[in-house]
């Protein structure tokens, strides 16, 4: 039986600005959308039943709410396919952590089933059919750096340095509907275009992460993570945390700086992509 193993890589927000507010009460954001060379795994394993399976377990997510299972499902339905699919997944990536795991997941089942069950779907459909799924899974589709505006669906490329990245994952989940309901975040950041920014000032000073103070005032282990990370240079919370990022010229300056982090806050180091590993898998 065909298997197709798919990378589901992790995101970055070198930036995330909150612009305003929809009627229907979601927030307008800019930001940059990053991959890094770090993530999840998904196997996609054919079936000629029509049946959608998971072989794994994910503690705290029903069936009904798995992104993997939904996606496949929602690409059955639109494609009218026979084929069925059993999904395993490697889960590296940490839920509530800003990494886009759970988005980058089902936008590997997307693209993947999309060669496996050979529906030649167009890039851009594939993107519409994402973003009932959630706001951060059509950049995954997108498959470069983005620009991205709405609430994070329209997309446009960007070309960015060569980077790494150090990545701490502290011990806390981060409630997203929480933090977009504070009266604390800041809602009205004035709205920028790409082009008013080089490369190299999309993660600096004159950027932020509005989600930021908030979190920090909510989850102390991210208030830490962002201090011990800030004493090496700018430090930045990704999404709406609870992960923190700084970014380096190179691989070993960014491990120098992880030996130096206390062994109760998990870390990683992972160099920036220009392109997602399936971009192929659609045109």
């Amino acid at each position: 039986m065909a298997t197709l193993i798919c990378a589901a890589p992790a995101k970055l927000n070198l930036f995330l600005h909150v612009v305003g507010r929809r009627e229907d009460g979601y927030h307008l954001l800019e930001t940059v959308f990053r991959f890094i060379a770090y993530g999840d795994t998904v196997t996609l394993t054919l079936r000629d039943d029509g049946l959608v399976v998971r072989e794994y377990d994910l503690p705290d997510v029903p069936e009904k709410q798995d992104l993997c299972l939904r996606a496949a499902r929602l690409l059955q339905q639109v494609s009218g396919v026979d084929y069925g699919v059993s999904i395993a997944l490697d889960k590296r990536l940490p839920m509530g952590g800003g990494l886009g795991g759970g988005s980058s997941d089902a936008a590997s089942v997307l693209l993947g089933l999309n060669q496996l069950w050979h529906l030649h779907i167009p890039r851009q459909v594939l993107q519409d059919l994402a973003l009932q799924l959630g706001a951060d899974v059509p950049v995954f589709i997108f498959g470069r750096s983005a620009f991205a505006q709405g609430v994070g669906e329209v997309l446009q490329s960007v070309v960015l340095d060569t980077a790494w990245y150090l990545v701490l994952m502290p011990d806390a989940h981060v409630a997203t509907p929480k933090i977009f309901a504070s009266e604390q975040l800041t809602r009205n950041t004035k709205s920028v275009r790409i082009a008013d920014f080089s490369r190299a000032e999309i993660f600096s000073d004159l950027t932020k992460n509005d989600l930021q103070s908030v979190v920090c005032e909510m989850y102390p282990a991210v208030a830490e993570a962002v201090t011990l990370l800030s004493q090496y240079g700018l430090a930045r919370m990704t999404g709406s945390g609870a992960c923190v990022f700084s970014v380096f010229g190179c691989e070993a300056d960014a491990l120098s700086v992880l030996s130096k982090i206390p062994a109760h806050i998990r870390g990683f180091v992972a160099q920036g992509l220009d392109s997602h590993p399936l971009k192929n898998f659609a045109v």
